[in-house]
C-alpha cells in the first residue's frame, strides 16, 4: 500500500511528531532550546508560520501554514528531525550517536509523522484547542496554562484566549481532531 499525503501550496496542515519508542526528553531545557534553534534555521530556509504548537516530553503538536506556493512540508520535518537529532546525540550520551544513527541501530524520532490538512477555520479553531489543552489531557498539569512550552501563552497574550481557558472542566474532542 503506497502511503499518501494531501499537499496543498500554502495550506494549513495540524502535524504530531513522536519520539522513537515514546522517549520522554523533548522538554529537558537544553532540548527545548535546541528545538527552538532547530526551528529558527529550517524556517530562516524553509518559511513557514507556526500557527499554534505545544512540546510534551515525547511528542510534538503542532499547525503550519506554508507560503502560498510551497507544499512541502515533508522536506521541513525532514530537516528539523535529523538536524535535532545530530545536534543533541552530539550532547547526550543518553541519545544515540551519529554513528548508530548511520547505521539505524536506534533512533530518536519516529520514521513518520501525523499530519491533517486543516479545512476550514472551525477545523483550524478545534486543532488549535486540542494543541493547548494537550498537556492537560495527558495529566501533566490541571490547566493549559500551566505548560510553559505551548503557543497558548502566545495567544492569551494576543487577547485570543482567557488564561483560565480549559482549567474548569475536562474538554473532549471528536476522533477526528488530533489523532496521535
Amino acid at each position: 500500500m503506497q502511503y499518501r499525503r494531501a499537499r496543498t501550496p500554502g495550506g494549513t496542515y495540524f502535524f504530531t511528531v513522536v519520539t522513537h519508542r515514546r522517549r520522554r526528553f523533548l522538554c529537558e531545557p537544553e532540548n527545548v532550546a535546541l528545538l527552538k534553534s532547530v526551528f529558527q534555521s529550517v524556517m530562516e530556509v524553509h518559511p513557514f508560520l507556526v500557527d499554534a504548537m505545544v512540546l510534551l516530553p515525547d511528542h510534538i503538536h503542532c499547525l503550519w501554514t506554508l507560503p502560498a506556493d510551497d507544499r512541502d512540508f515533508s522536506t521541513r520535518w525532514r530537516l528539523l528531525k535529523t538536524t535535532f537529532t545530530r545536534q543533541c546525540g552530539a550532547r547526550h550520551k543518553s541519545l544515540p550517536s551519529a554513528a548508530r544513527l548511520a547505521k539505524k541501530e536506534q533512533a530518536v524520532w519516529q520514521q513518520r509523522f501525523w499530519e491533517h490538512k486543516i479545512r476550514d477555520e472551525e477545523d483550524f479553531r478545534r486543532h488549535v484547542e486540542y494543541i493547548h489543552y494537550n498537556p492537560v489531557k495527558h495529566g501533566l498539569v490541571a490547566a493549559p496554562r500551566d505548560w510553559p512550552h505551548s503557543s497558548f501563552h502566545r495567544y492569551v497574550g494576543k487577547g485570543l484566549y482567557d488564561a483560565r481557558w480549559g482549567a474548569s472542566e475536562p474538554m473532549h474532542f471528536a476522533d477526528t481532531v488530533g489523532n496521535e
